[in-house]
């Protein structure tokens, strides 16, 4: 009889610590590596090939918004598919839990505009068979997974759950009020939540707003509510925070807790920052975040923009622009309310200004004349004329050709494609010596792959797979050892997982074999596989022999087994 569920045969060991690569057989068994050495083929149920394969722990993805897609899509893909084993939900303060029966649409158009999540998708998919945060975790153990899970508290909901959105945003709360958020903290970290999460971005320059164009209800929180979440959090002396927004709020938050804080984002310079204005330059963070770690004492981690930044979008729902108010308001309603509005010779005036005095820039920082007309929705009236006229063309050679201003050209083809109109930006680059300071910074996990959200505009659940396949193989900017402990050790230890994150005898088998010749992300493709017809923008990945999970194999060479081996990771234990 077999001694191993699976034998992965003559690959080559990177386990994650930083150790220097080495070849040997590795033996699963029972969901966990079992032996890492010299195997018998014979003593495998199913033996793996690894001749000229890098195999390595599977990959942690700290900042997710899977708290919705969970529940259709075991996998959480993108992510899945890019040899992540383990997401963290939860992030930047957005989820459902706690919330009451009432305010469940509430929560959910929240997400629909701020996470750009679909409704309709959401209303159809979810089960909402929770109230409170612990019921929440309940619904998502016994939901298959496969990935593993852990989530963050997010802020927001106990807002609305104590206080009331809407309420919340027209005055500050009680002294009773926080102090029973602070204990329902509390309590939801002691059922397995990680830590809090946090937005606060305030109001000039949001781009990550409410379904109405205020800005979220954690982005006016005061540093007297910051404070008490931040001492809440470090009674239990364990756990994380992860925060949207200033380094200074950053600092506040680990000096009143006295525990590790993930920051959003480091930026290369010159990046687009689709969460907001960049406030430092990258070489200054990481000046200030050394110092804060170093010489301060205050574990402030940096989750880090490693993926090279293009969006697709259509003006059906596209938030972006929500910095600046003339577009805010013109991308706030219904369809048919937006339409009027983008046909409104009024309100172009005012976004000719605005781009003109940008020097052209539209939303968070593209550069209009280059955005390309991408797509054009087939069942929309005149499809085949419009995609004849317009499809591949830039909105400068539009505008150029129907000689108006770039403003008129690009919203005349939105509203006569009834905004079902997808448009392209260019991608944006980074200087490989710019990401080199970045990815290899001592403060920096990679990532901000904000899987889950975002669906329709960005593809940067694929950061794992760009790392390797192009940072690494491409231009060398670390060593392949250096990579996966960045991938996978180091986000474990900043969200205090145990025993994932890196290979060796009696750790989790969350393990991934691939190609480091061929590892690469395909090109974006829409799939109309959301819940209620929605689609989405993805990337799938090739260079992937195996994923692993909990010793099951989930992807074989881009094929979803339909196996879900994936576990709720409650913090504290797992």
């Amino acid at each position: 009889m077999p001694t191993y569920d699976i034998v992965i045969k003559g690959g080559t060991v990177i386990d994650g610590l930083q150790t220097p690569r080495y070849k040997a057989d590795v033996g699963i068994a029972d969901g966990r590596v079992v032996r890492i050495g010299r195997i018998d083929a014979s003593e495998g149920a199913e033996v793996v090939e690894a001749a000229g394969r890098v195999v390595a722990p599977g990959f942690v993805d700290l900042h997710t918004h899977y708290d919705s897609q969970v529940f259709w899509d075991p996998w959480c893909t993108m992510s899945g598919w890019h040899g992540v084993t383990s997401v963290v939900i939860g992030n930047c303060g957005f989820g459902f839990a706690p919330c009451k029966p009432e305010d469940r649409e509430r929560a959910m158009l929240s997400l629909a505009r701020n996470e750009a999540v679909p409704l309709k998708t959401m209303k159809a998919g979810m089960p909402w068979d929770w109230v409170t945060f612990e019921e929440f975790l309940r619904s998502v153990g016994r939901t298959p997974k496969g990935v593993n899970v852990m989530s963050f508290v997010p802020l927001a909901p106990l807002y609305g759950y104590v206080v009331g959105v809407d309420q919340a945003k027209e005055r500050r709360c009680t002294d009773e009020e926080l102090d029973r958020m602070c204990e329902l903290l509390v309590e939801a970290m002691e059922v397995g939540g990680c830590g809090f999460s946090t937005q606060i971005l305030g109001d000039a320059g949001n781009v990550q707003l409410d379904f109405d164009g205020t800005p979220m209800v954690t982005d006016m929180m005061t540093e007297r509510e910051l404070m008490a979440f931040s001492r809440a959090l470090g009674s239990m002396g364990r756990g994380v925070a992860q925060i949207t927004g200033s380094l200074d709020w950053a600092e506040l938050m680990a000096r009143e807790s006295g525990r590790p804080i993930i920051w959003n984002a480091l930026l290369a310079d010159g990046a687009l920052n689709q969460h907001g204005g960049q406030q430092l330059s990258h070489r200054d963070a990481i000046k200030r975040l050394t110092y804060m770690n170093e010489e301060e004492g205050l574990r402030v981690f940096a989750q880090a923009l490693t993926t090279n930044f293009a969006s697709e979008f259509t003006l059906e729902d596209y938030n972006l622009a929500d910095a600046i108010p003339c577009w805010r308001e013109a991308c706030i309603g219904t369809i048919e309310e937006k339409m009027v509005k983008f046909a409104d010779p009024v309100r172009r005036q005012a976004m000719k200004e605005v781009h003109d005095s940008r020097g052209g820039l539209f939303g968070a920082g593209y550069d209009l004349s280059e955005i390309k007309v991408h797509w054009i929705s087939s069942d929309v009236p005149n499809a085949r004329e419009l995609k004849d006229t317009y499809e591949g063309f830039t909105i400068a050679e539009v505008a150029g050709r129907e000689g108006k201003h770039e403003i008129d050209a690009f919203l005349d083809v939105a509203v006569a494609g009834q905004l079902r109109v997808g448009f392209a930006t260019p991608m944006m680059m980074t200087p490989p010596q710019s990401m080199k300071e970045i990815a290899t910074s001592s403060v920096a996990l990679p990532g901000v792959s904000d899987g889950g959200a975002h669906t329709k505009f960005v593809t940067t659940a694929r950061y794992a797979t760009e790392l390797l396949g192009y940072w690494v193989r491409k231009h060398q900017i670390m060593s392949l050892e250096e990579a996966h402990w960045r991938l996978s050790y180091y986000p474990a230890v900043a969200a205090g997982l145990k025993g994932r994150g890196f290979l060796a005898e009696g750790m989790a088998a969350d393990v991934v074999v691939y190609d480091p010749e061929t590892i690469d992300s395909l090109p974006a493709e829409r799939l109309s596989d959301y819940p209620a017809g929605e689609w989405r923008l993805v990337q799938k990945a090739v260079g992937y022999d195996r994923i692993i999970v909990n010793g099951k194999t989930t992807f074989i060479d881009g094929e979803c087994t339909g196996a879900t081996p994936g576990k709720l990771l409650l913090h504290g234990s797992d």
